[in-house]
Order: structure tokens, then sequence, then C-alpha cells
């Protein structure tokens, strides 16, 4: 099953996971507002990359940008017009012209790309010069392994992971994952063969009163659980 197979049957779960208020607190209280101190003031257009059900793009427009969704899952896609415009469509073949957009987000998405390299590639080609690619993904580091206790380990290949497959049940709400970690030189390898330049890399910390509501948040004061990029396209 590819992973755009795999997203797509979890478009109803996730929904359910995606909006309901408090429910996922690392996307509320952690990733997504260290990620917008890497995004740039909205400005002519802006393409949300894998955009799931629209709670990225919906949050952009609040602060003013003109937000276009793409998302090769047409139930996601379904959800996402709820909030902004978006259509259904390829990573790998935009169907947008050439420098289309100053800003392309891809929050938790490039991972999730069957193919991420082709998938920045054509994020490049849409792209104005000038204009800027800004990425989140699950860092490379813990894609690699995991916590046994209160210890990290490593057990098989950083630069060969493993896809992670786990399943997140509480509250009435269940839903599946299928994490698969990119080393970070086949991140910023993708960019270059994109014509990206990085020019900023965050691995972005829980704060202190994170870190008091979620207590399992603690060990990720020294274990990253996300990383963040910044590119620009000369």
């Amino acid at each position: 099953m590819s992973l755009s197979e795999f997203w797509d049957g979890q478009a109803e779960a996730w929904g359910r996971f995606a909006r309901t208020p408090g429910h996922d607190a690392y996307h509320e209280g952690f990733n997504f507002p260290a990620f917008l101190e890497l995004v740039p003031a909205a400005a002519r257009r802006t393409l949300d990359l894998g955009c799931g059900e629209g709670r990225v793009g919906a949050e952009l427009t609040r602060h003013g940008h003109s937000v276009v969704g793409v998302d090769s899952s047409p139930a996601m896609v379904a959800m996402a017009q709820e909030r902004h415009e978006a259509v259904v469509a390829d990573a790998t073949a935009l169907p947008f012209e050439d420098g289309a957009f100053d800003l392309v987000v891809a929050y938790m998405s490039v991972m999730n790309l069957d193919d991420p390299e082709a998938g920045l590639r054509e994020a490049g080609r849409v792209l104005e010069p000038g204009g800027r690619l800004c990425a989140a993904v699950v860092h490379p580091i813990d894609g690699a392994g995991s916590f046994e206790g209160d210890e990290f380990v490593i057990r098989g290949s950083y630069f060969e992971p493993e896809a992670k497959l786990w399943e997140s049940d509480r509250d009435g709400i269940r839903v599946s994952f299928l994490d698969r970690s990119l080393p970070l030189e086949r991140l910023v390898h993708g960019c270059e063969g994109a014509g990206l330049l990085v020019e900023a890399v965050r691995e972005p910390r829980p704060s202190i009163d994170f870190v008091a509501a979620n207590p399992g948040a603690e060990r990720r004061l020294r274990v990253p659980l996300f990383l963040h990029l910044r590119a620009v396209k000369p």
C-alpha cells in the first residue's frame, strides 16, 4: 500500500483527531507554534502541500495568507475545502504554473509523500524566485529510534529507517499513523535537487508550560521530536 492510499483510508479518523479541540496537544501547543516562527508574513499566494483536512491552511488564512491546499486524498480535500481553497493533486505533478507561489508550506507532509524528492522538486518549480519553502517533519533521530523506558535507543539504521506503524486510541478517537523518517542528508539533498537553499533549521523544544501540562513531553527537552527548516529559491 502506498502512503497516499494509507492516508486516504485514514481521512475520516484523521478529521476527528485534528478537529477535536485539545486532542492533538503536541500540534496545538508545541509543534505548530514553533513552526509559525519560521513562516514568512503573508504575501502573494501560499501553497499548503499535503494539506490534509485543512487545519494548517485555516490558521494561515487567519494570519492573512491566500491559501491553496493540495492533497492526493479526495476525502481530505473535501474537508479542507470547508476552510479554504483546495484541490486534489499528486505532489509530484502539481497543477500550477512555474512560479505561481511565493510560499510553499509542507507541515508534517514531506515524509508522507511516496516520492519526497519529486515532491520537493515540484515545490521548487512552483515557487517564484525569492520564494520560500517551510517544512516540518518528524525529526530523523526520533524516526530512527524509540524510547525504552526513559532511555532513547536506536537499534536499526539511522540512514535506512523502517516506517513506524502505530495507533492513537483515546477519548473515543482512533487513528493509525505510518511515520517514515527522512535522514537529514536526504531531506537537504531533496532541497538541493529542487534548486532550494536551506537558510534556517530548527529543532524545537517544548516550553516549560507545555511540559507542565503534558509531563511525557519532558523527555523532548533531551531528544528532539520535530525538525523544521526553511529554504529559499534563489
